[in-house]
């Protein structure tokens, strides 16, 4: 698998990996987790906080990738170069992620994502060990201050205070530990995707062991969290051993963080699969050129649920509801991005951003 290939399969996974964001976003803001049948409510509970951990380890595996000349010639000249477009990307993102919050979505990962990338810059030449014993202790250290704080509530991006400096605590509560994507411990899928991104993807044996490893430590993670939760809940309480054992992401515990990866990885190394064996299809074609504009469709999916609710599409909605509206947005994205690519290289935000950093 050349390099280009092998950059196409992270973008079909980040592509399907937008369609699970829309649908999480969409059912979070509509309020319609719960208003379907069992089935329905199974299947769209699958995406939580997994389409997200895809975005963070797929942007961390790009970081090495742009970042892989500086970091084997440690040229002074490309590591601050390297920093600058990182830092400048950042700067972007936290300016889009707060505009995205002036018009009203509380739920903006891009303020989050800023502050992981400019973390990330002073990884880019650090060795494998480095990463791996960062995530580790910034994994042990978010869990001690979840049992410390007992957080177990979703919390909104921004929490009324009476005075500013109240509000300033709280806003930095959220942006490290207590948000919906908290720094702690969410920088921690950057990181594992930094070392992935390190990793010899040209390998039939490297994507082997990661699919292998991935499925087993996926479904012993899920065995434990299983069984602590059945055996803790009556000396703690189930909400107690939730918040301690459960792998859904509210709070994003140890068994989450590493579940998720797991899972998260082997998405990616199928994908990576599907597009050498599906390479000629059109779907993957148009998947592909999909998960090139997700920047822009995360962008458009906040200002697409407002025309909905502008057109009276949610109003008193179901998860039916929220599934058909997503999809509708999905199809449409899917057509857009075949005939933008027919005159552009990049999404337009994508190619706003590219400008702006480099």
């Amino acid at each position: 698998m050349n390099k280009k290939l092998r950059i196409t399969g992270f973008d079909f996974a980040r592509a399907l990996a937008i369609l699970g964001m829309v649908i999480v976003n969409y059912k979070l803001t509509m309020g319609t987790e719960y208003k379907g049948s069992t089935w329905m409510i199974y299947l769209t509970s699958i995406f939580d906080g997994k389409a997200s951990a895809v975005f963070v380890i797929l942007a961390g595996i790009g970081i090495s990738l742009m970042t892989e000349k500086a970091r084997i010639t440690k040229s002074t000249n490309l590591i601050k170069k390297s920093r600058q477009i990182i830092w400048k990307r950042s700067i972007f993102l936290l300016i889009l992620g707060m505009f995205l919050y002036l018009i009203g979505w509380k739920a903006d990962i891009l303020h989050y994502y800023a502050f992981y990338m400019f973390i990330s810059s002073f990884y880019i030449i650090t060795s494998t060990n480095t990463l791996l014993y960062s995530c580790i202790s910034i994994l042990t250290i978010s869990q001690i201050l979840q049992i410390i704080f007992n957080h177990v509530d979703k919390s909104n991006l921004f929490i009324d205070g009476h005075s500013l400096l109240s509000k300033l605590a709280d806003i930095l509560n959220n942006l490290l530990f207590n948000g919906y994507h908290p720094i702690f411990p969410w920088i921690c899928f950057l990181l594992l995707g930094m070392w992935l991104g390190r990793l010899n993807f040209k390998s039939p044996e490297v994507r082997k062991k990661l699919l292998l490893f991935s499925l087993i430590s996926m479904i012993i993670l899920e065995t434990f969290s299983f069984l602590l939760i059945k055996i803790t809940s009556p000396l703690l309480g189930i909400e107690t051993a939730d918040a301690l054992f459960s792998t859904t992401p509210v709070p994003p515990n140890i068994f989450y963080i590493l579940s998720s990866s797991s899972i998260a990885i082997i998405v990616i190394v199928l994908c990576i699969y599907f597009t050498e064996k599906f390479a000629g299809k059109i779907i993957t074609k148009i998947l592909i050129l999909t998960g090139q504009m997700s920047l822009t469709y995360y962008i458009g999916h906040v200002f697409a649920l407002i025309i909905f609710s502008y057109l009276g599409l949610v109003n008193d909605p179901n998860l039916l509801t929220t599934l058909i509206l997503s999809l509708t947005f999905y199809i449409s994205a899917m057509c857009l991005s075949y005939f933008w690519k027919l005159h552009f290289t990049r999404g337009p935000i994508e190619l706003i951003m590219r400008k702006y950093s480099n």
